[in-house]
């Protein structure tokens, strides 16, 4: 464990600088106008691979934007690890709200603030600073592959296809994503499962133009107001959500399991503070640590529709518009989930609207085992770096590639996360531990040996 430490501190400065470099390029899957920052990253992490030591460094193209795989093979008999990570990130808007510019990383008290810091650019690449630790020093205990990619911020459309197509060169062991959070550094945790998710964008159309609302207003039905009614419906009294049969696939946790879940350290006044609110919302009869790891969410991403300019614009509208997002948990289906919704939200809409349900990417809920080596391995790590036994929790996010994997390469994903929930994931003002950054790449080769001992 000292060497590791040596060689962190040692190397520092530097691996911070090479982060800070990589969370200069605007690579936001999103938005069109950003693909050269995007292809830029790729170049940059392939070429970052390739100095800590891996082999056969490639940008494997998609239909969309590229893959970057690497490898390092010292012994085919030794068990192979692969590494999952996304370059692509998320939109910075809104740019106002942020205290330093996003692509331009800042760091304040301790931590580095930037779009991706954490999500994932921070986390993926301390397996690669890792990697090049176990490289240099003959530290290598298992085989090692890389696949990172840049879409996931998008739903990964493409990877599917690509692990599909390349099953062999990915076959490996076990899946390592460190993409997740921990409860702090003071009490370091395992995220042991992640909801899944189904994504829609409404589309709530009136009169066939924007009207004058004082000629119309009153007579004709507002797209934005309808919306606002129906979305308002998907809640009921005690805010479960009112979509028939939305709940029948749900897996209830035991008495047992649920007292277990809530033992973990969490102060709600805390929590408020943090947040600037006044009291929680939530599902009737569940704790908050519950509303966001067991049960399922409906959520309104974004809404819009009319004059949102400057000044005033008297108008009726003609089209409303809002995007919802569905976080799932075990034994849910987003297919089911999304044809659910789509049949109940145009089922609820008056004669004076047309509605439309576009869905955009979904993806599946997952719960990792605790008893494979991997975990274990992971377990023993976290607690030889931080002197404390890492608490199993579940992860309110969703990764939908870690159902991918285990369906398409028969393997297990483990998730070793070094983020806080606090680091602002898809807000202004993103940010990442830089003791986070270096504990995590203290911690990996720790994985690596404990998994390469415990599998034999």
């Amino acid at each position: 464990m000292q060497k590791i430490k040596d060689y962190v501190e040692a190397h520092k400065e530097r691996f911070l600088n090479e982060l800070f470099e990589l969370l200069r390029f605007p690579s936001v899957s999103a938005d069109p106008q950003f693909k050269e920052g995007v292809l830029h990253t790729a170049e940059y992490v392939a070429e970052k691979l390739k100095e800590a030591g891996a082999d056969n460094v490639e940008i494997c193209a998609t239909a969309g934007y590229p893959i970057v795989y690497g490898e390092k093979i010292i012994n085919p008999s030794l068990p192979t690890i692969l590494v999952y990570g996304h370059y692509d990130v998320q939109p910075a808007d809104p740019l106002e709200l942020w205290e330093t510019p996003p692509f331009e990383p800042t760091v304040r008290d301790g931590k580095i603030y930037a779009r991706g810091a954490a999500d994932d650019k921070g986390q993926f690449y301390m397996h690669v600073k890792a990697f090049e630790y176990m490289v240099q020093n003959d530290q290598l205990a298992c085989n090692v592959k890389f696949m990172i990619e840049g879409e996931e911020e998008v739903g990964s459309a493409n990877l599917g296809i690509f692990v599909r197509e390349n099953k062999e060169r990915l076959k490996a062991d076990v899946v390592v994503i460190s993409d997740t959070s921990m409860i702090s550094l003071e009490t370091p945790s395992l995220e042991t499962g992640l909801r899944g998710l189904s994504y829609v964008e409404v589309e709530v159309t009136g009169p066939n133009r924007d009207l004058h609302s004082g000629v119309y207003g009153g007579a004709v039905a507002n797209p934005a107001t309808i919306l606002a009614q129906m979305i308002a419906s998907l809640h009921d009294s005690n805010n479960h959500i009112a979509i028939p049969g939305f709940y029948d696939d749900v897996v209830e946790l035991t008495a047992e399991e649920r007292k277990a879940l809530n033992e973990a350290p969490f102060d709600i006044e805390e929590y408020k503070a943090d947040l600037g609110v006044n009291e929680l919302w939530g599902e009737k009869g569940y704790t908050a640590i519950e509303h966001t790891g067991i049960r399922p969410t409906l959520e309104v991403n974004g809404i819009w529709g009319g004059y949102i300019g400057e000044g005033a614009k008297t108008v009726l509208p003609s089209k409303a518009y809002a995007k919802i997002s569905m976080r799932l948990v075990p034994n849910q289906s987003s297919e089911n989930i999304t044809a659910l919704f789509k049949a109940h939200f145009e089922s609820i809409a008056p004669k004076s609207v047309t509605v439309k349900v576009k869905p955009h990417h979904g993806g599946e809920p997952v719960v990792t085992p605790t008893d494979s080596a991997a975990y274990k391995a992971a377990e023993q790590a976290l607690q030889e770096t931080f002197n404390k036994k890492p608490i199993p929790t579940r992860g309110g996010g969703s990764i939908p590639i870690v159902a991918l994997f285990e369906q398409e390469l028969k393997i297990k994903t483990v998730l070793l996360g070094f983020g806080l929930d606090s680091d602002n994931l898809h807000s202004p003002n993103e940010k990442y531990g830089i003791e986070n950054y270096l504990k995590g790449i203290e911690t990996i080769p720790l994985f690596h040996k404990y998994y390469a001992a415990l599998s034999k």
